[in-house]
């Protein structure tokens, strides 16, 4: 989980990789209506969020059904998505890709083709509800770059 443009599909692609686990990017589940807001600059509202949410919490219980080890991306920015996410999961994961709203916009500003332009980054913030204690997540620094965090949270995970 984190805001557009920490680093979710790099690290979470490149963590599955190492681990020999599925991957799922969650924005690939999104509806074309929610793809084509975000392109035009608009926010999602909780609305447009919720299906998707349900989306990505289908495959986490279909990866679980067959059990399958599995990465999913998703920004999951609000402590009511992660419910739907993780829930009663006690055997799903949350990490949080967490950094400062200057290094983002670097990064963001700096990759092509990307759906999610770099003005939505403040109501990625403003949205942000850092997940507390009891959902407990692993935090991570976005700052050391991909290889020094896939590699900690290989560690972490295991």
């Amino acid at each position: 989980m984190g805001v557009a443009g920490s680093g979710k599909t790099t690290i979470a692609r490149a963590l599955a990789e190492r681990l020999g686990w599925r991957f799922q990017e969650g924005d690939a589940l999104h509806p074309p209506a929610n793809v084509a807001k975000m392109s035009a600059g608009t926010p999602l509202t909780d609305d447009d969020r919720w299906p998707w949410l349900h989306a990505i919490a289908a495959v986490i219980d279909t990866w679980r059904t067959e059990g399958t080890n599995g990465i999913v991306t998703c920004s999951a920015l609000k402590r009511a998505y992660r419910n739907i996410l993780v829930g009663n999961r006690p055997d799903v994961r949350l990490v949080h890709l967490a950094g400062d709203k200057p290094l983002i916009a670097a990064r963001m500003a700096a990759r092509k083709g990307h759906f999610m332009p770099t003005a939505l980054l403040d109501s990625q913030f403003a949205t942000l509800e850092p997940p507390g204690g009891d959902e407990s997540p692993i935090i991570v620094d976005i700052a050391p770059g991909p290889v020094a965090i896939v590699a900690a949270l290989k560690e972490k995970l295991k």
